[in-house]
């Protein structure tokens, strides 16, 4: 596929009013001392860039092939842009949803279906909503709109970038894009590359879920354990063939990201620039803090791929950035069961601006000790070596909750 697939794709789009607005970025500009625009995809009808791909490809599909009808897998904004899309063209579809799809989109995606379309749930990941898919269309015919990994799906994306360009009047020094299973990056490499631009395009995984780095990393497509499957959007087990053979040919650098990053950068935008970012679609933008230098006084553009985030995840998101900041630490501590033990603690350990956050105390009866979680919020990252010091001096039993055990998995 290359440039030409792209145009077509944006002749298709055009009548629908899909371009986005390209918006700078004073906040993140100073912050890394570059020129950064946003191109704001969470602007679109479906507000996720997945509306492109997914009604290039069923409006290129004759008649009699979309008798009897369109599915697809989704985690959520495939899903929506396929219903839009079948609303709009009156076709009947079926969309196959992971369990733990955020209520949020699963609302939106009813919303945007109407009658044609039908939603049904299948498994924990999207490989699950995807095999299920995969029978739905073997038993009824209909036609599988496919996430990622098809010319048309990375068409539409691709046509993002022609969009950037005639935004901006020339290409951008450099592009950031989140990456899952790389329909996007591949649509937006494969533009860049047939016009010819000079734009440095970078991936951003997230760090629990990169698919599309081990398999670069690899030679080949493989399929990896999901650690983490926060940034939803973004969370692929494997990269598609197609996907993986462009970005192997076309996109020198990809850059993995922590969860607890994006969560920040979600704050970020929220509370300073009013704009409400899904994970995915704050990946591209948090990691800019870690291309820092290489970003140095150039033109930016990131994607800001989608703004589908469920309200009730808002107090994951503050957990998890204050956790990835070194703000907030949890311990178990053997409190000795007799009065003061407790004012001991308070006393002896904690520094003027140190908070507790969370206490779970059970007395134990006929026991010298009973254990206690203790959640500490910091003012200050730096605050940890002396609160630490502090809690060494003091003779108690104090044991920290390290990131990678599960009893911090369970509070986060």
């Amino acid at each position: 596929m290359g440039i030409e697939d792209v145009r077509r794709a944006a002749e298709r789009l055009a009548p629908l009013g899909v371009e986005t607005p390209l918006q700078r970025s004073e906040r993140l500009s100073e912050q890394v001392k570059a020129e950064v625009y946003l191109k704001r995809e969470d602007l679109q009808a479906v507000r996720s860039y997945k509306i492109r791909g997914a009604y290039n490809f069923i409006a290129s599909l004759d008649p009699e092939t979309l008798l009897p009808g369109v599915v697809c897998a989704s985690a959520g904004n495939h899903a929506q842009g396929v219903a839009w899309s079948c609303r709009h063209l009156q076709v009947r579809g079926a969309v196959f949803l992971p369990r733990r799809t955020p209520r949020q989109k699963v609302a939106r995606i009813r919303a945007l279906a109407g009658d044609l379309v039908d939603v049904r749930f299948a498994g924990d990941s999207f490989d699950d909503a995807y095999a299920a898919a995969l029978d739905y269309s073997a038993d009824t015919g209909a036609v599988v709109v496919p996430t990622f990994d098809h010319p048309l799906t990375v068409a539409g994306q691709g046509t993002i970038a022609l969009e950037v360009v005639a935004q901006l009047g020339t290409p951008p020094d450099v592009v950031v894009v989140p990456v899952g299973g790389g329909g996007l990056l591949a649509g937006i490499a494969v533009a860049l590359d047939g016009l010819g631009a000079p734009t440095e395009t970078i991936g951003v995984q997230p760090a629990g879920a990169p698919a599309m780095l081990r398999s670069i990393e690899a030679g080949h497509p493989v399929v990896i354990d999901i650690a983490d499957d926060f940034v939803d959007g973004a969370v692929v087990r494997t990269p598609g063939a197609l996907t993986f053979c462009v970005v192997r040919d076309l996109v020198p650098d990809l850059e993995v990201v922590d969860e607890g990053r994006v969560c920040t950068e979600q704050l970020a935008l929220y509370q300073d620039d009013g704009i409400v970012a899904e994970p995915a679609g704050a990946l591209a933008l948090a990691a800019l803090e870690q291309l820092g230098p290489r970003l140095l006084g150039r033109s930016v553009v990131c994607i800001l791929s989608g703004g589908n985030n469920d309200v009730a995840r808002y107090d994951e998101i503050i957990e998890r950035s204050l956790v990835a900041q070194g703000l907030k630490h949890y311990f178990i501590v053997a409190f000795p069961q007799q009065p003061g033990a407790l004012r001991r603690f308070l006393d002896e350990c904690l520094g003027p601006t140190d908070d507790i956050v969370l206490f779970e105390y059970m007395k134990k009866n006929d026991r010298e000790f009973g254990p206690a979680l203790v959640g500490v919020e910091l003012a200050a990252r730096e605050d940890l070596a002396p609160l630490l010091r502090r809690i060494a001096a003091s003779g108690l039993d104090v044991q920290r909750v390290p990131p990678d055990s599960p009893v911090f998995h369970l509070l986060v």
